[in-house]
């Protein structure tokens, strides 16, 4: 309780109190009235400084016994003190501050109650009248209890604004969250329509007219590159409409990607006739846009090889958080290669491969490709964990 901010009118009557009371114990045993009785109180005078120092040093680490026990001490003594001398009573006022600073209401009032009582006592035996003697201690208990409760409700009441004002910052900081994850919703979906409307649409025109023109063109070598062009024209529709799917917030868990990765690898599977499983952390976050793209992108390529390659029977992909990092494996059960034979190792020496370690090697991350002939092989693209929340809209 004696701790406050630094410099702030309650650390200034703590730091009064203190001066108060140790300003007002010295005073009162140079004084000759103190001084005659030295042999017993000066003694006592620097036990119950050191009692005050030290407790005022630890009074923060304290629970409300030691306090008590603290405080009391600090009573006990400076009672023996008051009725060896009356040059001792000055030290009640600080010490009634403290009390009521410490303790709770009904113990200092106590405390308080026994010191005014010896008080009384010893003036009255001092010669001083019934009434004065009365009435200034009561008056100087009353006002020390008051301010140190004033001070105390006071302290509290600001420590409730600035909890209050904590909330209120918190609400705001998460309103900005909020209006910045729904400005990348709103510019993923954006992106998405306009993908698809221009894009798709024209891959999807391009496709219906080689076909027309493939049935009416008589010449073969005219038929087959006409056939080219469709499938290339329906490769890069399909890739634009997975691109569609990806920037589509239609799943908000597991960072956007749980439906798209497993359109891909239920494609693939389909295929190529294999059993297929995607795992995806469902306390994942909503990743960066980035991110994201970078992580289809490593599927897309993954799962393209597993079609082409692989003559796989199983297909498993998971995507989960691991630590600072999010890490996505794509794995089969295929006839698998050699990464070290450059003949066979279509997955580490092909151009998208090494483009897509370009694109996860400017985000912090890398790729990773295990495999032996007939033992499968596992792809593993490991990036930084950055969340859509971290990022501009």
């Amino acid at each position: 309780m004696l701790s406050a901010p630094v410099w702030s009118a309650s650390w200034w009557l703590r730091f009064g109190q203190a001066v108060m009371f140790v300003g007002l114990l010295i005073i009162a045993s140079v004084l000759p009235d103190g001084a005659a009785h030295g042999v017993l109180t000066w003694p006592l005078s620097v036990v119950t400084l050191l009692v005050f120092l030290i407790g005022l040093q630890l009074v923060d680490r304290m629970g409300q016994v030691a306090r008590t026990v603290w405080v009391g001490a600090l009573f006990v003594l400076s009672t023996v003190l008051m009725w060896l001398s009356p040059t001792y009573l000055w030290i009640a006022f600080p010490l009634w501050l403290l009390g009521a600073a410490v303790l709770p209401l009904l113990t200092a009032l106590l405390m308080t109650a026994v010191t005014l009582a010896v008080i009384v006592t010893a003036l009255t035996m001092a010669g001083s009248e019934v009434v004065g003697s009365l009435m200034g201690p009561l008056v100087g208990a009353a006002i020390a209890v008051g301010l140190s409760r004033g001070v105390l409700k006071f302290e509290h009441e600001a420590s409730e604004h600035r909890r209050l004002l904590d909330e209120v910052l918190r609400a705001h900081d998460e309103t900005a969250r909020l209006q910045r994850e729904a400005g990348q919703l709103a510019e993923r979906t954006r992106l998405a329509h306009d993908i698809h409307d221009t894009l798709a649409q024209g891959f999807s025109s391009i496709v219906l007219l080689a076909r027309a023109a493939g049935r009416k063109a008589g010449d073969g070598q005219a038929r087959e590159l006409i056939a080219q062009i469709e499938a290339t024209a329906a490769a890069n529709l399909a890739e634009s409409r997975r691109v569609v799917y990806a920037l589509a917030p239609e799943d908000a868990g597991a960072g956007g990607l749980a439906a798209p990765l497993r359109r891909l690898t239920g494609e693939v599977a389909d295929a190529i006739g294999a059993k297929w499983q995607v795992t995806v952390d469902p306390e994942l976050p909503r990743l960066a846009t980035a991110t994201e793209v970078a992580l289809l992108r490593a599927a897309q390529n993954a799962l393209a090889n597993v079609r082409q390659h692989s003559n796989a029977t199983r297909i498993a992909v998971e995507l989960a958080r691991a630590g600072d990092h999010v890490h996505l494996d794509v794995v089969d059960d295929g006839v698998g290669f050699d990464p070290a034979d450059p003949a066979e190792a279509t997955l580490t020496g092909g151009y998208g491969l090494r483009a897509l370690r370009e694109r996860i090697g400017e985000l912090g991350g890398v790729i990773s490709v295990e495999s032996e002939p007939g033992g499968g092989t596992a792809v593993t693209a490991r990036l930084p964990l950055v969340l859509a929340t971290e990022v501009g809209p």
